[in-house]
């Protein structure tokens, strides 16, 4: 089998369970949003995070792809119903995680600037992209496209993805680089 199919040269993509969209088409830009977030976590993971951390971001990389799956089938499709779905248990996990995580951090009385290690910076990279794929999720289900549970899901994942951020520079003996406002 061939990676290219030529179906997408005139600027469509099939959906999961059929139909064809533009690719400007704010599902496709949600999906592909989700799919770089995925990305970027196999990024962080490259760069040697942590153990519990990067067992944590590989369940986290097959979560996306099953969040991936939803926004890209039309909700009520036969392919709808056969897809694997997300979880509520998915985010109490990661509210333990943040908690257990804000337990060994001080706590935050500045901002702080995204940085430190390369895998926690690459983890601060991951959590400005989950925010901007909740921004492009939540037309989608304000149009009845997908789930509350979708934006959800998003949104405690970017929660998690600082934390961790902090945590794997924590870890890795890297302060917090706080952001102090010049005067």
């Amino acid at each position: 089998m061939r990676i290219y199919t030529k179906t997408g040269d005139t600027g469509e993509t099939g959906l999961f369970g059929g139909g064809r969209v533009k690719k400007s088409d704010g599902r496709v830009d949600a999906y592909g949003e989700v799919d770089e977030l995925n990305a970027h976590l196999g990024l962080a993971r490259s760069l040697g995070l942590d153990p519990e951390l990067d067992a944590l971001a590989a369940r986290l990389q097959e979560q996306l792809f099953v969040l991936g799956g939803i926004i890209a089938t039309p909700l009520g499709s036969k392919a709808a119903a056969s897809l694997p779905k997300l979880q509520p248990e998915w985010v109490t996990e990661m509210e333990r995680a943040i908690d257990r995580f804000d337990d060994e951090l001080k706590p935050l009385t500045n901002f702080i600037l995204p940085g430190g290690s390369a895998s926690a910076s690459a983890l601060h990279v991951a959590r400005t992209v989950c925010r901007r794929a909740e921004r492009r999720v939540v037309p989608l289900q304000e149009a009845d496209k997908v789930d509350i549970a979708c934006v959800v899901y998003l949104n405690r994942l970017s929660d998690l993805l600082f934390t961790m951020a902090r945590a794997q520079n924590h870890r890795a003996g890297v302060a917090d680089d706080l952001w102090v406002p010049q005067k």
